[in-house]
Parts: C-alpha cells; sequence; structure tokens
C-alpha cells in the first residue's frame, strides 16, 4: 500500500493521499503497539497482541519515504527495489532509520553486490568490534542491573550502594547495548557494499542535552527533527511555541519507544531537559563553556540521563521512585562487609537505624567485583575513542563531516584502523573472546519494539 501510495504522490503530488497515508501507518503502529495499553486504562480487556517484528523502524522509513516523495519527487523504483528498501535486514531490528534517498541510489549500484575483500573486512570489523560490546561488556552489565530494578518494581527495599550501582549498570548497559547494534548494523550492510548512517556517536560525553541528542541515536533524532518539530512550527513563532513543540516531539518520542507510562515520562523528562537548555542559552550564559565550568556542564548532563534512565528502565512508577529515593539516601545505606564488631557497636549506641550491615543482597556480588566493572566501563566510556573514530577511515562520499565536527580526532593512534596485522591479530582475540561468551540466556532489550 505505501508503495502505490508514494506513486499516487509522486505522479499528483497530493497533500491529502499523504495525510491519509501517514494516518494509516500510524494506525496500523498505534494498533499493534500501544492497543493492550489504552486497554488496560481503560478497563477494556482485548487479549495479547503480537508484535510484527521491527514496526517501529520500518514504520518510520515509510512515512519518511512518502514525506520525501511529496517534497522532492525521486525517479520510481520497481516494487522488488521497494521491498528491499523497506526489509534491508542490516538495521530493521535497532537502527538506523534510513531514507530512500540514501539508500537506493546505492542498491542501484549493483558492483557493490559483488564479493569485495575490502569491504568484508571493513564489515567484519565494525560487526566484531559491536558483537564484543554486545555480548561480553552488556550482557554482563545485565547482571547487576536486572536484579535490582525487578526488585524494586516488585516492592523489595533498596539502599543506596545497590541503587547507584544499578542506576550506573543500566546506563553502561544501554550505551554499550545500543551502540553494539548500530556498529553491527554497519558491518553487516558494509559485507555486502552498503554504507548506513552513524547513529551513535559518543552521548555521554556530552556537555549538554542538546548535545546529547546529537550524539545519541542520531538518526532517530533527525528524523523527529525533520518529519515532526519543523512541520509543527519549529521554533518560528516566538519561544512558546519552540518549548510546546519540543514536548511534543518528545513525549512523541518516548512514545515511539514503548506503550508504558515509564516511556512518556522518559520523553517528559528530556522534554523538560531541552528547555531548560534552550531556555539558558537564550540567557547568553558562558560559564559552563570553558575551562572547569564544561567539567560542571558535564556532569549535570550525565546525571540527569542517568536520571531518565531510571524511569525507562522501571517497570512502575514506584520502581523508580524507590531506586530514585535509594540513591539520595532515603532508604538507608547497605554496606558490603566493612564493618568491625566495635563500629557496630558504636552504630549501635547511636541509634543509627538507617544504616544496614553486610553484602550486597540483591545483586549477589561482592562490592569490589561492582565497581571494577563500571570502572572500566567508564574507562571505555569516556577515554577510549569510539568506533567512527577508530574507523573513520573507512566511510565514504562525506558520510561523517556532520557528525565528525564533535570530536574528529583522538590522541591513541594505534586504534586507528588501518587494516595492519597486529589489529587483525587483536579482532581474532575480541572474536574468541565474543563466542565464548555466548553461552548465557539474556533478555533482547528491542523485544517488542
Amino acid at each position: 500500500m505505501n508503495y502505490l501510495f508514494g506513486r499516487w504522490i509522486s505522479i499528483n503530488q497530493s497533500k491529502a493521499v499523504l495525510t491519509i497515508a501517514i494516518i494509516l501507518n500510524l494506525t496500523l503502529l498505534a494498533y499493534f503497539k500501544y492497543a493492550v495499553f489504552f486497554a488496560s486504562i481503560s478497563g477494556v480487556g482485548i487479549g495479547d497482541i503480537i508484535l510484527p517484528l521491527a514496526i517501529s523502524f520500518f514504520t518510520f522509513q515509510q512515512i519518511a519515504y512518502l514525506v520525501d516523495t511529496l517534497r522532492e519527487p525521486t525517479p520510481h523504483k520497481t516494487f522488488i527495489d521497494y521491498c528491499l528498501f523497506v526489509t534491508f535486514f542490516p538495521q530493521l531490528i535497532a537502527g538506523p532509520i534510513v531514507y530512500h534517498k540514501n539508500l537506493m541510489p546505492q542498491f542501484s549500484n549493483r558492483t557493490l553486490f559483488r564479493i569485495n575483500a575490502e569491504n568484508l573486512s571493513i564489515g567484519l570489523t565494525f560487526f566484531i568490534i559491536g558483537l564484543f560490546k554486545k555480548v561480553v561488556i552488556a550482557d554482563e552489565l545485565a547482571l547487576y542491573t536486572t536484579p535490582v530494578f525487578n526488585a524494586a518494581d516488585t516492592g523489595s527495599d533498596i539502599y543506596f550502594i545497590e541503587a547507584w550501582v544499578a542506576a550506573l549498570a543500566y546506563t553502561f548497559q544501554l550505551y554499550f547495548d545500543f551502540s553494539a547494534y548500530s556498529d553491527m548494523a554497519i558491518g553487516l550492510a558494509r559485507m555486502v557494499g552498503i554504507q548506513l548512517p552513524l547513529n551513535f556517536f559518543s552521548p555521554y560525553k556530552a556537555t549538554s542535552i542538546i548535545d546529547f541528542w546529537r550524539r545519541w541515536h542520531i538518526t532517530l533524532s533527525k528524523f523527529l527533527r525533520d518529519y515532526l518539530y519543523i512541520p509543527l512550527g519549529g521554533g518560528r513563532d516566538g519561544n512558546s511555541n519552540r518549548y510546546r513543540n519540543i514536548m511534543i516531539v518528545m513525549m512523541a518520542c518516548g512514545l515511539w519507544h514503548g506503550a508504558g507510562w515509564n516511556f512518556l515520562i522518559w520523553g517528559g523528562l528530556h522534554g523538560v531537559y531541552l528547555i531548560i537548555n534552550h531556555v539558558w542559552h537564550s540567557m547568553g550564559v558562558t560559564v559552563f563553556k570553558s575551562g572547569f565550568g564544561v567539567l560542571i556542564a558535564w556532569a549535570i548532563t550525565f546525571l540527569s540521563v542517568i536520571i531518565s534512565w531510571i524511569f525507562f528502565r522501571s517497570q512502575t512508577w514506584e520502581g523508580a521512585i524507590k531506586i530514585l529515593s535509594a540513591m539520595i539516601g532515603l532508604n538507608g545505606i547497605s554496606l558490603p562487609h566493612l564493618a568491625p564488631e566495635t563500629i557496630l557497636l558504636a552504630i549501635n549506641n547511636l541509634n543509627i537505624n538507617v544504616l544496614t550491615l553486610g553484602a550486597l543482597p540483591i545483586i549477589d556480588t561482592g562490592l569490589a567485583d561492582a565497581l571494577i566493572i563500571l570502572m572500566s566501563c567508564a574507562l571505555l566510556v569516556f577515554l577510549m575513542p569510539n568506533t567512527a573514530q577508530i574507523m573513520r577511515t573507512t566511510f565514504r562520499n562525506g558520510a561523517l563531516q556532520d557528525i565528525m565536527t564533535l570530536e574528529h580526532k583522538h590522541h591513541l593512534r594505534t586504534l586507528q584502523w588501518t587494516g595492519a596485522t597486529y589489529q587483525a591479530a587483536a579482532i581474532g582475540c575480541i572474536t574468541a573472546i565474543s563466542i565464548l561468551c555466548l553461552t548465557r540466556i539474556n533478555d533482547f532489550l528491542y523485544f517488542q519494539f
């Protein structure tokens, strides 16, 4: 149907047909993804609805195609070509969101589909780096995240250290999981000669929420800007309309991620963050733009993102509040095997009841192990170059022109990919490690997405 709609719009330049097509696409998405959620609110029982694979991504992708067909009529392609565009498997499950004008010209170049040793080498390198991030790092962090959030959602008491360990672990888990899928998508596509857009660029190095959204899920940010924020009016009619449109876009972004109040709260929080950020810029404050101020700006941004992820991950409002309360010490502090008997006696004499001593019971691990994992992740996230920086010489046709203005260089020249023998050996080692870690079952973060 979208193919036929596209042909009609291209020939007749009909805004009415475009409107009908968009409504039909969003209606299908709403039924499959949100019908159960809204039915539960109204008390209506409709049973289970099985979500079609990757419906969130291919719906947005086809809406962008229809809008672009009206804006810039493109040469008509065959139905088979259109099916290839919609179902191209590397990016289907977790992005990036790709546009017809960027992908179809590549499909038209049939020479790209010949086996090419360079493309295979580059593609495998991307894929293996992503695989390592996923199965070695992200899946390991799930062991520190899932027990605590599940306990909070079921009403169990959470204490200070466990709450912070779980919050930081989930923050890093999302980082490595999502960047892993982005790397693997780019790698899979490159193996067959197709270059997908960059979707992830060190978002936790951002020094503002605006900067964060330039780096996190880059293609989604561009889609929401070009196909929702700007059509709503953007910031053309004054700040009040700008802030209203920002909130609408971020609430829609939250709802797109899933059917639940937690996603709406997450989107609303980021809407508030962005509005505050724009107000701050409009005041012309420069104190956070240099020196120690940059570090403060980064810390505020990172903490704000952590807080929003707690709502994103929690299944219930009560669970999120329990985690946040524990993080500021309202539920007490659980210390793992740190107190001699004399300290215990002194604490008891002071009648401090909010301090409980013992192991980290929910996570079922030692604090030292958790700290080592989190510190290692922090070093990788904040000090090491990202995949795009390592592989920057492999992108074609100025694909990094926009994003590389953020941080186009890194100081570890030995990590710059050249295809050298020692780099091939390193890739071989992390391949072996990744395969050895494929022994446990983990939740798929993008299940029913």
